[in-house]
């Protein structure tokens, strides 16, 4: 179950992939589906990558029993390297919105564990995104409402790197660009206004898809989501 649900995800990420390309709006695309009862609605939304310990730790096992008995699964090996690859990647789409001529760049990412309501950081897309960044020279600025003591275990040898915030207006204050990694129902009711005054360029990267592009363009943020255009 857990494999197929991980194919489903994998399925949506790649279909907003596509929806980037063509000029397509991804949202459409889940509805549209979704309401076909023989597949439904859920695990239909796209982010950067699954994590957790249920499915990176049960699509591989079942594509290890396959293999032990040379009965390839190709579509779950699929998955797994697909969500591997959307997982180590996803700091290219905010490198693409950063202005490129300062020195000193801060990034403030809102969300650390693989999902809400939880402090479980295993296999969380930030233990990519948060090295990677750091790699580029970037400094960090962090808040997840659950995950903080975690995430300092795991982040203990960057920490010169990472300052750990209160809130996700703190997280903004003179950041470069504001990242929401995972779906906190705090995230969702943001005053942007204030958003807008504590960042240093009004970047918002949205994994989550959770505002409308339309409002927070005309707001003056530039704002990426997954697999929709500004005026959807």
């Amino acid at each position: 179950a857990n494999s197929f649900l991980a194919t489903k995800i994998t399925f949506i990420n790649e279909i907003s992939d596509l929806c980037e390309k063509v000029g397509a709006n991804v949202n459409d695309v889940s509805t549209g589906i979704g309401l076909d009862g023989r597949i439904g609605k859920k695990f239909l939304h796209p982010g950067p990558g699954f994590g957790g310990s249920c499915f990176p730790k049960d699509t591989l096992a079942l594509v290890k029993t396959a293999q032990d008995y040379n009965s390839p699964l190709s579509i779950i090996e699929h998955v797994v390297k697909s969500n591997d690859e959307r997982k180590k990647n996803i700091y290219k789409k905010i490198l693409d919105v950063i202005p490129k001529d300062k020195d000193k760049k801060t990034i403030g990412i809102l969300g650390l564990t693989f999902k809400p309501n939880t402090d479980d950081m295993r296999d969380s897309p930030s233990l990519e995104l948060i090295p990677k960044l750091i790699k580029k020279k970037f400094k960090l600025r962090v808040f997840d409402p659950e995950g903080m003591k975690e995430a300092k275990k795991y982040f203990k040898n960057l920490s010169n790197k990472i300052t750990y915030c209160k809130n996700p207006y703190e997280t903004a204050e003179n950041s470069d660009a504001l990242v929401i990694l995972t779906e906190w129902n705090q995230f969702r009711a943001l005053d942007l206004v204030k958003i807008q005054n504590s960042l240093n360029n009004k970047v918002i990267v949205d994994f989550r898809n959770i505002y409308n592009p339309t409002e927070l363009t005309a707001m003056g943020f530039k704002y990426l989501s997954l697999g929709r255009q500004k005026d959807d």
